[in-house]
């Protein structure tokens, strides 16, 4: 962490304190205008707000520094879950509130996916179409292969290869397993299919999608009516239907609403996840949903195919229990490069 990220981290532990209180507990070895500094700059850049005056100022994080200030998951996992502080229930501000006020990417971070998004559309000017669903079909075999592989499925890269392009079944796997796999192939040939159907997102769009991925795994369809648990947690969804259907109801306004598609896919990644509106399948419909969106809008989906199930999941949690999006952010940038990289 950098001086700023440390500032940033020990107020949102002990917020409401003076410079003097912040210089004493950091003990960065630096004067007291160089501290000043620091905080105005953390000031100015949005992450941290003042109440009082003069020898009252106090220092208190924004909702932008609690969204995307730097955390280290490797320091955050150290600590067992029964001692971690964490929201353990859904946070009816983040969509309504925190995330419409917040740029959650920022000005460097947009040039390098405008810059990428202009390049991709430039390969794709003279791309028979021929060309495209080839190598479509290839990031789709990455893209079944690495959802599912997040989900627990056994498949290697190559058994998934020949599922998917020679119908052949593993030896010694789940039937359940390649019907997850093949799942994806269906639900990505509906979208390629039929894009304009997904320029904006919808719970409609996301139960079409939803039943695709499930299709013959015993799980039930539509918006959940059941409670649901998530392993290595104690955040809890929502369980009352009504306010599921709401929940979905924000995001839809919150995504539909931005401009940058890269922006409106990584925040429905998160969001379905967090919501968890069906009993099952949520992240696998996460990730088609937003690529749904990337597709629809003329710009590379993700295979996610370098990402490790661990750090995914990793990542993931840490918005769930902070509401922090950095290292799931981090992960996805990297996903993007790799995309516009290794395909079209």
């Amino acid at each position: 962490m950098n001086n700023t990220d440390k500032i940033i981290d020990f107020l949102h532990y002990h917020p409401g304190i003076s410079r003097q209180e912040l210089m004493d507990g950091l003990d960065l070895g630096v004067k007291d205008t160089q501290m000043k500094k620091f905080l105005s700059s953390c000031i100015a850049d949005g992450f941290v707000r003042t109440e009082g005056k003069a020898r009252a100022t106090r220092y208190f994080i924004t909702p932008k520094a609690h969204l995307l200030r730097t955390i280290d998951l490797d320091t955050y996992y150290a600590t067992p879950i029964a001692n971690r502080a964490m929201q353990t229930s859904y946070n009816f501000e983040l969509i309504r509130e925190e995330l419409p006020r917040v740029d959650i990417l920022t000005a460097d971070e947009r040039k390098f996916l405008t810059d990428r998004e202009v390049a991709f559309r430039e390969r794709m000017k003279d791309m028979p179409r021929a060309i495209y669903l080839k190598e479509m079909e290839r990031l789709g075999i990455d893209l079944s292969w690495k959802s599912s592989e997040i989900e627990g499925n056994t498949y290697t890269l190559l058994e998934t290869v020949n599922l998917l392009k020679d119908k052949i079944e593993a030896k010694g796997k789940k039937r359940e397993e390649a019907v997850m796999l093949l799942n994806h192939k269906a639900a990505l040939k509906a979208i390629v299919e039929r894009p304009e159907w997904f320029q904006t997102i919808s719970l409609s769009r996301m139960e079409d999608i939803h039943s695709v991925l499930i299709d013959g795994l015993g799980v039930e369809r539509n918006l959940r009516h059941i409670r649901v648990g998530i392993s290595g947690t104690n955040y809890r969804p929502l369980d009352v239907e009504s306010q599921i259907r709401e929940a979905v109801e924000d995001m839809c306004v919150l995504v539909n609403g931005k401009a940058d598609p890269y922006e409106k896919a990584l925040l429905t990644l998160l969001l379905i996840a967090y919501i968890q509106p069906f009993a099952d399948g949520n992240k696998r419909t996460s990730r088609l949903m937003s690529n749904a969106l990337l597709i629809a809008n003329g710009v590379c989906p993700l295979s996610f195919r370098t990402v490790e199930a661990d750090d995914y999941r990793a990542a993931l949690l840490l918005f769930y229990e902070q509401n922090n999006i950095s290292a799931f952010k981090r992960m996805y940038l990297e996903q993007v490069e790799f995309a516009l990289r290794e395909y079209f």
